[in-house]
């Protein structure tokens, strides 16, 4: 088999970065696996993916410390010599009236999930320059293409995300770098856990497959935009949402 250097996965406890990991561990890669507070949930999934053969070491690091990110990637470097993909799934939501947003709930969102994107990119970059090679896989969401309703920052984050990968993706194009985003539409995650049943129903109805998405669709997307198939992709947004956008 090839030999392949490792993925980092930020958020890589649960939901759509477990998803990741299990993706990528099963087709051979090593697996820098991120989390910050869920420590047992990386540890199972650890746990789980060793069973199966896979090579994959824990990283506890804040995306929204910049000294936390930088440190998080030289032991990565440090443990497996060569990182080859970067996929930055590291998020929070929130959910309320945009004249309810404080200052505070402002920066919280952006710190994360913009600024900790942000800071994972330039922590990498330097590694993946001077390897002329390198694949950067975003996460968005479809309301940062679209917007949405009580989601007004994080729907601020999210296109703020689209941003930064389509320019980032144009400055780094020459040293062999791709930079590419997925922008999930309604994926069954814990994050979308204060969605009712009725809400859920409503856009299952909406979704032209009739379906809520799986963890495993998003991860399917990012593997994709992080392999050879894609190669000459980069500053693209890619949704896997159903169908509900078109």
């Amino acid at each position: 088999m090839e030999m392949r250097g490792a993925v980092l996965i930020t958020g890589a406890s649960r939901g759509i970065g477990a998803a990741c990991a299990r993706r990528f561990a099963r087709a051979g890669y090593p697996v820098a696996l991120n989390y910050n507070h869920s420590e047992q949930a990386a540890r199972a999934l650890a746990e789980e993916l060793r069973a199966e053969g896979a090579r994959v070491e824990l990283f506890r690091a804040d995306v929204g410390d910049t000294e936390q990110v930088e440190r998080m990637v030289d032991n990565v470097l440090d443990k497996f010599c060569q990182l080859d993909i970067l996929i930055c799934n590291a998020g929070v939501a929130r959910q309320q009236l945009f004249t309810d947003i404080t200052d505070q709930d402002w920066r919280e969102l952006f710190n994360i999930n913009v600024d900790g994107t942000f800071r994972c990119c330039r922590a990498v970059l330097p590694h993946f320059i001077h390897r002329k090679a390198g694949r950067i896989v975003t996460v968005s969401s479809m309301w940062g293409v679209t917007g949405g309703s009580c989601e007004v920052a994080y729907s601020a984050t999210k296109a703020a995300i689209i941003g930064l990968t389509k320019a980032l993706a144009k400055e780094v194009g020459p040293s062999g770098i791709t930079v590419n985003c997925v922008a999930p539409g309604v994926i069954d995650t814990d994050m979308n856990g204060n969605l009712t049943a009725e809400d859920l129903e409503a856009l299952r109805e909406e979704t032209p497959l009739e379906r809520i998405g799986r963890p495993e669709d998003v991860a399917e997307s990012i593997f994709f935009l992080a392999g050879e198939g894609a190669s000459f992709l980069t500053g693209q947004v890619l949704s896997p949402n159903g169908g509900i956008l078109i």
